[in-house]
């Protein structure tokens, strides 16, 4: 195998690990864990909803006090596929999200398409376009 197949098997293998970081930072309420998968600046799309390209620390703090609001999450991220471009790449990937609190649960999926750039630090989300495909609510019986 030659030197530019290895090098693409590990960015690969580093960009599925930046959506790994990215399912235990927001899991774990892990601000410093979930801020390392972006770039200084990310734009964020949720189910057509376009928020403007804002600094990291900010969509890290909306995000977690989002999910705050749960007891627990669990946050499945599968099925990557990635396109290399240089020093940039795109990853689609599917998402299971599980959100209990004392009242139910609920449960979202959908699809990540992710635009991310290689940096000094390693590979970094710069764009995050969640499309919903279905959502469950589980009231508590």
């Amino acid at each position: 195998m030659d030197e530019a197949a290895l090098q693409a098997l590990a960015d690969r293998s580093e960009i599925v690990e930046v959506f790994n970081r990215y399912a235990l930072g927001i899991d774990g309420r892990d601000a410093a864990l979930l801020r390392g998968c972006f770039t200084e600046r990310v734009d964020i799309e949720t189910s057509g909803t376009q928020m403007a390209q804002e600094p990291a620390e900010e969509w890290v703090d909306l995000a977690l006090r989002a999910v705050g609001i749960f007891q627990t999450t669990q946050h499945i991220i599968t099925n990557h596929h990635v396109a290399l471009e240089g020093q940039a790449a795109t990853c689609i990937a599917y998402l299971q999200a599980y959100h209990g609190s004392a009242e139910g649960a609920m449960t979202v999926g959908g699809r990540y398409t992710a635009r991310l750039q290689k940096t000094h630090e390693g590979w970094r989300i710069a764009r995050l376009e969640l499309a919903v495909t279905h959502t469950e609510i589980h009231p508590k019986p």
